[in-house]
């Protein structure tokens, strides 16, 4: 029989991805007609104009086809040569065979190096899975915490649309926690209480909180003491945490830092929480987002579930291995007096310098629009703008709108959730400088006009 809507998933009905959803959809069969189209909508880096770091790239080249390494030598320098023989001697059998269902042993040992040299602390190689992006480790976590629908999962206000659509795909709820925009998108320990409190009244059990650092979509970095408080809130009411940093070194306001939630709880010496954490290859500086690599470490996790983490992870067999190498990449950048640490610090020094500047060129030039407002961005790659609208006006609309009369693709705050009676939208930073200040341009008039 042919299968019909009636047919499939209720959970998957519902499972809605504001990032790729209508605007995106309308925006694809604009492009088709011819018209320009300028794609704000999603962290998608190497789409719009950023060029790849030579190192990653060197790499995948010489893992993908090491014969290279023996008839072009002179093309690659020497440490690259050297790690990629290193990574394929992990593989054992090379980029085209399964690796263990964690992912290769070498590499993960990598990660366990970078996070020692970040935080100063341990981690159990084995307590690392390689994952296909972030998404499929968040997604891992949710779907082992998540045993029945009356369990809850707390997430931000606004967040990213990978949390909704996925505690809805598998039938958790969704627990919000408002961010504070008047004070910079900040969490507060009594919007925390009142959250959890609301939620057991309403017969939820909540079993863990999401955290963005930094955020997506508001840019907002975490302090170390906030992020104190949010595990003492976890420990007091016996959930677990889930931290997604994927966007960790991405930090553009001096004076902030970067700070893990496994640095934090090693530091308190808590061992009664279990944590989750997340990062990728797509964001930040590489924005290898095609190449589909990430990790998550876990912490104060037993070893009985443990195995059932293994066993879930197993049935996909494992991540795609040039996603891992992309990952050893990222957590072995080239050292001082290596041959390619100099090209290296130059190719990161400047797309931080580029993304710091778009990043204030938008808040300056969303800042000047009569109607609307902008935080300041320091960290990720967003903007969370909000905007005031006409009576009887969505920002679904407005997005619509936008889209069909300048060509630029943003994706409404209804998407990500946001404060009753305000409305925002969704943008990165991530087009061209040019294109930035043409953007700001066209917004300017858009918005007086659908005034």
């Amino acid at each position: 029989m042919t299968i019909h809507l009636s047919d499939i998933s209720k959970a998957v009905v519902a499972t809605e991805y504001a990032v790729r959803g209508a605007i995106v959809a309308r925006a694809g069969e604009l492009e088709k007609q011819g018209r320009k189209i300028i794609y704000c909508n999603i962290g998608n880096p190497q789409s719009l104009g950023q060029a790849p770091l030579t190192w990653i790239r060197q790499l995948l080249a010489l893992c993908e086809y090491p014969a290279l390494m023996e008839t072009a030598p002179g093309a690659f320098p020497s440490d690259a040569i050297e790690t990629a023989r290193a990574i394929l001697a992990g593989t054992q059998h090379g980029l085209g065979a399964y690796s263990e269902s964690r992912g290769v042993r070498s590499i993960r040992e990598a990660v366990a190096e970078f996070i020692l040299e970040r935080d100063h602390i341990g981690v159990d190689p084995d307590a690392i899975f390689l994952t296909d992006g972030a998404s499929k480790g968040v997604q891992t976590a949710l779907r082992i915490l998540i045993s029945g629908p009356g369990d809850g999962i707390m997430i931000p206000i606004p967040q990213y649309p990978l949390y909704s659509a996925s505690i809805t795909l598998y039938r958790g709820r969704m627990v919000p926690y408002f961010l504070d925009e008047a004070d910079g998108w900040k969490v507060s320990r009594p919007m925390l209480e009142a959250s959890l409190a609301k939620a057991k009244a309403e017969g939820t059990h909540v079993k863990a909180i999401c955290v963005i650092n930094p955020g997506n979509p508001t840019g907002a970095v975490l302090d170390e003491a906030t992020i104190a408080m949010i595990i003492d809130f976890a420990q007091a009411h016996g959930i677990s945490i889930l931290a997604d940093e994927v966007y960790q070194e991405n930090i553009y306001r001096a004076g902030d830092a970067f700070v893990s939630f496994a640095k934090v709880l090693h530091e308190k010496e808590v061992k009664d929480v279990s944590l989750f954490s997340f990062h990728s290859c797509s964001k930040g500086l590489l924005g290898e987002c095609g190449h589909r690599g990430g990790y998550f470490e876990f912490r104060n996790v037993p070893d009985d579930v443990a195995a059932h983490i293994l066993k879930l992870q197993s049935i996909a067999l494992c991540a795609n291995l040039a996603g891992q190498v992309a990952v050893h990449a990222m957590v072995c950048a080239p050292k001082p007096g290596m041959p390619s640490y100099a090209l290296y610090t130059a190719e990161k020094r400047a797309i931080l310098d580029t993304l710091r500047q778009r990043a204030q060129l938008l808040v300056d030039g969303l800042n000047r629009i009569p109607g609307i407002t902008c935080n300041t961005i320091t960290g990720a790659m967003y903007a969370f703008p909000r905007i005031t609208l006409p009576p009887g006006r969505t920002d679904s609309d407005y997005a619509m709108a936008l889209l069909e009369q300048t060509g630029i693709c943003v994706v409404p705050g209804s998407g990500f959730g946001q404060a009753e009676g305000t409305a925002h939208f969704r943008t990165t930073i991530l087009p061209p400088t040019d294109q930035i200040q043409q953007v700001v341009a066209a917004m300017a008039e858009f918005h007086r006009t659908f005034r």
